[in-house]
């Protein structure tokens, strides 16, 4: 890649989560490392900027819309790496990740949109592939946890010698507040289906992320809302607001890498509610509450009326909320063989947010930093496809746990 202004841009740093991000690099990137702050107001990049440590007060500031073509152009050819937390990526994000396949930039986001990342790789990863790009979508607490865990999980399956993986089961245990950002991108995901049956398909479709479908085995996946139930250890479980999303990137990740996990892979994620009467009594309403939000998005009047009640974009958690946060994610899977085994993910601070900002800062400094110990792989990829192992030592490194036992 020829030398460029920038390492790393921040695209969407006046943002909430962007503001995060930027924060997070201020403390962790190395010195000498060429970053820059990125948005559509340059007034409000530079107030951002003033917030940071004295260490990034230098920074440089980068004005562009993207809806403005050229712009946007620019800004991809101007960096080494882009980070953007730019969403709903379906409504903002495709100008900028198409900029950067064509100018063979590295990109990371935060997208959980289904619809938004097949568009991605149906328009992105061809010219990625040509010019070298690693178009990394999913980059924070959608999908990494789920992502690396199962790459773990495979990886010490194989190494023991036990097989493919087979049943695979996440469960999410998490305390955090619910992101606006989120919420818009579930929004934009009802609008643009609206009563487009081919878009309900894509988006049904237990392998809608795949590389290519035809070649995907039949094997039957669970269901992405399973119903309340109770475990043989008594604690109870409920549905997964990002199973839907995370399924598909980890079967994106099993199919980019020649089914390295098995063929016959059953993948699936569910919310952990807690043991006894407590337990079940949240399972249900964690159930309900689920189907009453999806119910009310697939409608427009109804969709409104939650804009009054639901998080507004680009707001979220105050830094005592943030800092109180957690997540944890126990993924048990069976192989081949028949042995099992178990994975941690776990991490301090809000997940949506504190805990993003550390994923997606790792990885954009991992495509900046790493880029001779990466997999060599371009086009539009995932997290455990494009980082593999470098990502896992430097979430390790920054305090989150990723870990692997026999069962």
């Amino acid at each position: 890649m020829p030398d460029r202004a920038h390492d790393v841009v921040v695209y969407g740093a006046s943002g909430f989560v962007g503001e995060l991000l930027a924060a997070y690099l201020a403390a962790a990137a190395p010195p000498g490392l060429r970053i820059a702050l990125a948005g559509r107001s340059r007034d409000r990049l530079a107030a951002v900027r003033s917030r940071l440590p004295e260490a990034a007060r230098d920074w440089a500031l980068v004005q562009a819309d993207s809806t403005d073509p050229a712009a946007v152009t620019a800004l991809a050819e101007g960096t080494r790496v882009l980070a953007t937390t730019v969403g709903p990526y379906a409504r903002y994000g495709l100008p900028v990740v198409e900029a950067c396949a064509r100018a063979g930039t590295h990109y990371a986001d935060l997208t959980g949109e289904v619809l938004f990342h097949r568009d991605a790789i149906d328009r992105a990863d061809p010219p990625a592939r040509e010019t070298g790009a690693r178009i990394v979508h999913s980059c924070g607490y959608d999908s990494i946890p789920s992502d690396l865990s199962v790459y773990l999980l495979a990886g010490r399956a194989r190494a023991d010698g036990a097989g493919g993986l087979t049943d695979v089961r996440l469960v999410a245990t998490a305390k955090g507040g619910f992101s606006g950002g989120t919420i818009d991108s579930m929004r934009a995901q009802f609008e643009a289906m609206g009563s487009d049956r081919a878009l309900r398909r894509v988006l049904g479709d237990p392998f809608a992320l795949s590389p290519d479908r035809a070649a995907e085995p039949a094997t039957r996946q669970p269901a992405d809302a399973a119903p309340p139930a109770r475990d043989r250890d008594g604690r109870w479980t409920a549905p997964f607001v990002m199973a839907a999303y995370n399924t598909r990137v980890v079967r994106r990740s099993n199919a980019l890498q020649d089914w390295a996990y098995g063929h016959g892979l059953r993948y699936g994620e569910v919310m952990g509610t807690g043991g006894g009467v407590t337990g079940g009594a949240t399972a249900v309403g964690v159930t309900a509450g689920l189907a009453g939000l999806f119910g009310a998005m697939s409608f427009g009047p109804t969709r409104t009326l939650l804009d009054r009640v639901l998080p507004a974009p680009g707001t979220g958690p105050d830094e005592t909320a943030r800092e109180r946060g957690w997540f944890r994610m126990t993924v048990e899977a069976s192989t081949e063989s028949g042995r099992r085994y178990r994975a941690i993910a776990a991490g301090k601070g809000d997940p949506g947010y504190k805990a993003t900002a550390v994923m997606l800062g790792e990885s954009a400094l991992a495509l900046a930093l790493d880029s001779d110990r990466l997999p060599g792989r371009a086009g539009c990829l995932t997290p455990a496809s494009a980082f593999g192992d470098v990502l896992v030592d430097r979430l390790r490194a920054a305090g989150h746990t990723y870990e692997v036992d026999a069962i």
